[in-house]
C-alpha cells in the first residue's frame, strides 16, 4: 500500500519514541519533543506491535489515514475561483462544472466540505427576509379625483357592525337586561 508522507513520518517519529523510552527517557518529555500524544496504555500497544513486526517503523503503520485525495490543488483553486466569481452557484452545480472541466466526479457534500474549509459557503437555513421598508414600493393606483371612496356596501362584509350593535356586549338586541 502506498502511504502518504505524513503517515510515514509519524510512524518514524513513533519508532524514535519507542527507542528513546526503551533507553530510559521519560515518556512525557519524549512525546513533547517529538510532538506526539501517546499515553502509557498506548505505549504498551505500540511496543507489542513493534515487537510482533520487524521492529522498524513499517510495523507501526496502521493503514488508516483517510480516503485518498482525488482533488488536486489546481482543481481546488479552480473551484474556489469559480465560487468567488459567482456566489449563487450551489454545490451540485459546482460538482457538475468540475466534472465537465476536469472529468472528475465529486459529490456535492465534498464540494461543500472544501468550500467550508475556506469560508465560501452560505449561511445555513433560509435567507433572511428584507423588512418592508427596504423593499421597493409598488406604484399606487391613481384614485380619480371626482369619486368618493366606495363605502356604501361596507355593511355587506361586516354585518352587525358598530352602528347596528350594542357596543360589543353581544348580539342580543331584544334582551337589554331588564327581564322584558
Amino acid at each position: 500500500m502506498d502511504y502518504p508522507p505524513a503517515v510515514i513520518e509519524k510512524a518514524q517519529r513513533t519508532e524514535q519514541l519507542l527507542q528513546r523510552v526503551a533507553n530510559g527517557e521519560p515518556l512525557a518529555v519524549v512525546c513533547a519533543e517529538l510532538d506526539l500524544a501517546i499515553t502509557a496504555a498506548e505505549l504498551a500497544k505500540l511496543q507489542a506491535r513493534s515487537a510482533a513486526g520487524d521492529g522498524g517503523w513499517a510495523a507501526l503503520l496502521d493503514g488508516r489515514f483517510g480516503h485518498c485525495q482525488t482533488i488536486t490543488l489546481a482543481m481546488r483553486e479552480w473551484l474556489y475561483a469559480r465560487k468567488r466569481q459567482d456566489a449563487t452557484l450551489t454545490a451540485p452545480a459546482l460538482a457538475t462544472l468540475l466534472t465537465q472541466e476536469f472529468g472528475m466526479t465529486i459529490s456535492a457534500g465534498h464540494v461543500n466540505h472544501l468550500l467550508r474549509k475556506v469560508g465560501l459557503t452560505r449561511l445555513p437555513g433560509r435567507p433572511f427576509k428584507r423588512p418592508a421598508a427596504a423593499l421597493p414600493a409598488a406604484p399606487a393606483a391613481p384614485i380619480p379625483s371626482n369619486s368618493a371612496p366606495a363605502v356604501a356596501n361596507a355593511g355587506l362584509f361586516f354585518p352587525g357592525g358598530r352602528a347596528a350593535g350594542d357596543g360589543g356586549r353581544g348580539h342580543r338586541d331584544a334582551d337589554d337586561g331588564d327581564g322584558d
